[in-house]
């Protein structure tokens, strides 16, 4: 074998073990993967990385002639290995369309062309009729190499017909995926079939495999991302419904008592107290972002409500000049009423808190502070749930952060950050 033959080889053969490397490190580290998914690639790229090694230990023994035993032992289980990947888009289909291996006729004639390709395999150590190795450990093919290689042409094409039945069962990335690594693959097994070209047929379906598993991925992170959105709605409908009883009681009976003592400020509670409740449940309905200035007349209306029943201890500020951007429903007002409630509950000192906004080249930043006891992270009560619902919410509808810090002079700031785009 000539220098540069041996240089490309060698090269291929780093390569796959590379890409394969990377295979099994994104399977295990990727959020997104569903459970079997995240086994299936794992078992994919690992016998892919063993066959790979299989190559590359026949590369060292390939013009040793004192080496024949231990050469025809590495070609045979590089040969049981090249089947893997050709079996396993089998299980993976019937996986994705709910179907059991068990019934399934795809299944059975996979599974016996296998076991007809595993026969020709063992066979391979007692006839020279598919390829043979001599005592110089020299590799031929025999007269029948191209029988040997065609029970996985089938399984590839049982495969092929089995993806095109089953595609109103597949979604559009799982149907693309399967076809783009199951077509070329037969392809290029077929071409082996009348020509030696081993390495580049196992290099090109480890590469397919991985642009199989790059779309897969992609499929998994949209699915992932979906079923982020549609938590975090189901967390804004809950904190909707929780709404706490006595707050209403208490706001129903300022307004009792202040239709005697002052008419004109019980209207203006009123007003305020049924637009609060407006914007609650309107954002039970609610399946995206909404303009900042609703959230913010919510978050006013709410404060009304609470003034005036703690007229002398509750005090608020705003400084907004900047409202013209989008933010997940009930993102704000929460804050501020977390911090009224914690303020209120630990301390008789009168509670100050200030609502500012402010646009940055990158993002949009929303500050709420305010003089209560301050935040202790430590601490698993229920504002601090509902806190880290409203982070995980940013994060899923808007690429938003929420940091939490101790405000100068005592007490807690919180920035949201969204990013322009």
């Amino acid at each position: 074998m000539t220098d540069w033959i041996y240089i490309l080889d060698y090269s291929l053969t780093g390569a796959m073990l590379t890409m394969m490397a990377l295979g099994i490190a994104f399977s295990v580290s990727m959020p997104s993967l569903d459970k079997w998914s995240r086994r299936y690639f794992i078992t994919l790229f690992s016998l892919f990385f063993l066959c790979t090694v299989t190559c590359f230990l026949a590369l060292l023994l390939w013009e040793k002639p004192t080496m024949a035993a231990a050469a025809s032992i590495v070609y045979l289980f590089e040969g049981l290995l090249l089947s893997t990947p050709i079996f396993m888009p089998t299980i993976f289909l019937l996986h994705s369309c709910g179907e059991k291996l068990k019934s399934s006729l795809l299944f059975r004639l996979v599974l016996a062309l296998m076991g007809i390709y595993f026969v020709i395999m063992i066979s391979t150590r007692f006839t020279n009729i598919f390829y043979y190795v001599t005592s110089d450990n020299r590799f031929f093919r025999g007269s029948l190499w191209w029988l040997w290689l065609t029970p996985l042409v089938l399984i590839m094409l049982l495969n092929i017909a089995g993806v095109i039945r089953r595609r109103q069962k597949l979604t559009k990335k799982y149907f693309t995926a399967l076809l783009v690594y199951l077509v070329p693959m037969s392809v290029t097994i077929t071409v082996h079939m009348f020509f030696w070209v081993e390495l580049f047929v196992i290099f090109g379906i480890a590469s397919l495999a991985l642009i199989m598993f790059v779309l897969i991925l992609w499929d998994n992170m949209e699915q992932y991302a979906k079923h982020q959105r549609e938590i975090a709605h189901q967390r804004t409908d809950i904190m909707v419904l929780q709404m706490r009883p006595h707050f209403i009681y208490n706001t129903m009976s300022t307004i009792y008592y202040l239709c005697k003592l002052d008419p004109d400020k019980a209207q203006q509670v009123t007003k305020d107290f049924t637009t609060y409740l407006r914007q609650n449940f309107t954002a039970i309905a609610s399946e995206n972002t909404i303009p900042f200035s609703e959230e913010l007349k919510h978050t006013q209306a709410y404060l009304t409500v609470e003034q005036a029943q703690h007229e002398d201890n509750l005090f608020m500020e705003f400084d907004t000049p900047h409202t013209v951007f989008r933010i997940p429903p009930l993102t704000l007002q929460p804050l501020v009423e977390n911090a009224v409630k914690h303020g209120m509950r630990t301390s008789d000192d009168p509670i100050h808190i200030s609502v500012t906004t402010r646009l940055t080249d990158k993002e949009n930043e929303i500050i709420v502070e305010d003089n209560g006891p301050g935040y202790d992270p430590t601490n698993d009560n229920e504002p601090h749930i509902a806190l880290n619902n409203i982070r995980e919410r940013l994060k899923a509808m808007c690429g938003g952060s929420l940091e939490i810090t101790p405000r100068e002079g005592g007490g807690t700031k919180v920035i949201i950050r969204i990013p322009l785009k």
